[in-house]
């Protein structure tokens, strides 16, 4: 197909692989490729192509450039100033790899965030692809947090619980909590998992499975989620 090939060749997967491309952009490019096992593959290529430069082309910082560093007030600990022509070949060694080592972990980074991203727009599309066979449930918030509010697509056929992110409206959590979800199972909760309140998410983000659920609730965790609610941290919740 032309348009295809056009659209591969234009330039628009280097720029989401960057990061370079506006929400609305990233959510094309994402339909597109869900579409598309060409886009896919594309963007695929384009991150290991990167990843493999980092690694394989890695350039020594100017002196310049190592000096702002080096000297950048943020530094928690204190380094001696080295001089370019000083500089020891372990040295020249050292901000080589360390420079691979940080685009390497960058690309990673977006390489993750964009399968994750592919992950939440797949799940909406599955929802509203065939949205009779999902109940709507909204979580109200609770004393704790009176405005919060958040919307559950609970397929009880399959046992398939999503959270809908664009109707996500928590407090943001800081980096030593998490929203932790419960379903109420015959009196009884049952941990879903996990999530963050960032703002402007989009996508349906899919939960642990879960049967004969009556009712959801939210309660704000330490970082990576909890055995047993905290009862005094209640954010949010819901019956079916």
């Amino acid at each position: 197909m032309e348009e295809l090939k056009t659209y591969l060749e234009s330039g628009i997967l280097e720029q989401y692989v960057l990061g370079d491309l506006s929400k609305e952009e990233m959510i094309a490019v994402e339909k597109n490729a869900l579409r598309y096992p060409e886009i896919r593959t594309e963007i695929s290529e384009i991150a290991n192509a990167l990843l493999g430069y980092a690694k394989s082309n890695s350039i020594e910082p100017s002196a310049a450039f190592r000096n702002r560093i080096l000297n950048s007030p943020d530094q928690d600990i204190q380094v001696s100033r080295l001089n370019s022509s000083a500089a020891s070949p372990k040295s020249s060694a050292f901000y080589k790899y360390a420079f691979a080592a940080s685009l390497a972990f960058l690309f990673l980074s977006i390489i993750l965030l964009i399968d994750s991203e592919l992950t939440d727009t797949r799940n909406a599309l599955q929802f509203h692809q065939n949205p009779a066979a999902y109940k709507l449930v909204s979580l109200k918030g609770s004393a704790k947090a009176p405005s919060a509010s958040m919307l559950l697509a609970f397929n009880a056929e399959k046992e398939e619980l999503m959270i809908d992110l664009s109707s996500l409206n928590m407090p943001t959590n800081d980096q030593e909590h998490q929203y932790q979800l419960w379903a109420m199972v015959d009196g009884k909760p049952v941990d879903l998992g996990v999530f963050d309140s960032e703002g402007g998410s989009i996508g349906m983000k899919k939960m642990k499975s879960v049967k004969d659920a009556q009712a959801f609730a939210v309660t704000l965790e330490p970082r990576g989620g909890s055995v047993n609610p905290t009862m005094d941290q209640m954010m949010a919740f819901g019956s079916i």
